[in-house]
């Protein structure tokens, strides 16, 4: 009999740690291996960091972008377990360090963990490849739960790159992400970002493709916060025999050729 995997959840009093406990415990294939927090966190059954580490074949991470680095950090001087990382809000020097522990674990990192997010990634390549920058503008917009402390989500952005790469450009120099007072005509080529906080909204993205005459929008709406746990376990049975890299859900989900 195949042994299960042993899954350690990272951020376990947050929604989604406690998302992905419940959906690790419902999984034949799968154990609860342990679960942490920030040091000062209190609850019942949580462990501490390292003897999580030393006991899982995989953590699945979503706490903060500076306790994830810290997380890659000990896992890859330990040579292992694997990670998962749903945090989002990363600063580029945080985005390397995790670059520098995937040489020696490997690390699965989305932004979202959702099948239909990641088809909707590629759609929005592919209009945005065939809709031409002088005919049909872009604008990525996203809303979220009030609680919510990063914006635009790590979403937002991921289908913000998808709509740079589909038009062969830096995101970076494209992006419009702030609009206040006398802003001036829009830029042809600009990929506008629209954020809303409010209420219990678990995640609602859409990319619009305005032209004069006529209006694409491809969209996505999370009716629940499992369906991002269940990804994140389908990342952490891929990422457990996988060679030391730096990961994403087209890799996991083979979108990526």
């Amino acid at each position: 009999m195949t042994q299960p995997i042993r899954i350690a959840v990272s951020g376990a009093l947050g929604r989604m740690g406690l998302a992905v406990a419940a959906a690790v415990e419902a999984a034949p294939d799968l154990v609860l291996a342990g679960r942490f927090d920030r040091p000062d966190a209190a609850g019942a059954g949580l462990v501490d960091r390292s003897a999580a580490l030393q006991g899982a074949d995989v953590v699945v991470d979503f706490s903060t972008p500076a306790a994830s680095v810290a997380l890659a950090g000990e896992a890859a001087t330990l040579g292992g377990p694997a990670l998962v990382i749903g945090s989002t809000g990363f600063s580029p020097g945080e985005i390397d360090a995790l670059a520098q522990a995937a040489l020696r674990i490997p690390i699965v990192r989305a932004g979202n963990f959702s099948l239909g997010v990641n088809m909707l990634m590629g759609l929005v390549e592919l209009a945005s490849a065939a809709l031409s920058p002088a005919e049909f503008d872009i604008e990525v917009t996203e809303a979220h739960h009030r609680r919510k402390v990063d914006a635009p989500s790590g979403t937002a952005l991921m289908l913000g790159e998808a709509a740079a790469r589909g038009r062969g450009v830096d995101l970076n120099q494209a992006a419009i992400r702030a609009r206040d007072g006398i802003t001036g005509a829009r830029a042809e080529g600009a990929i506008g970002f629209s954020v809303v906080r409010g209420g219990g909204v678990i995640g609602e993205h859409s990319v619009l493709f305005a032209g004069e005459d006529e209006i694409l929008t491809l969209s996505h709406s999370a009716r629940d916060r499992g369906l991002f746990a269940r990804g994140a376990l389908a990342a952490a049975r891929w990422a457990v025999a996988r060679a030391p890299g730096a990961y994403d859900m087209q890799d996991v989900l083979g979108f990526r050729r």
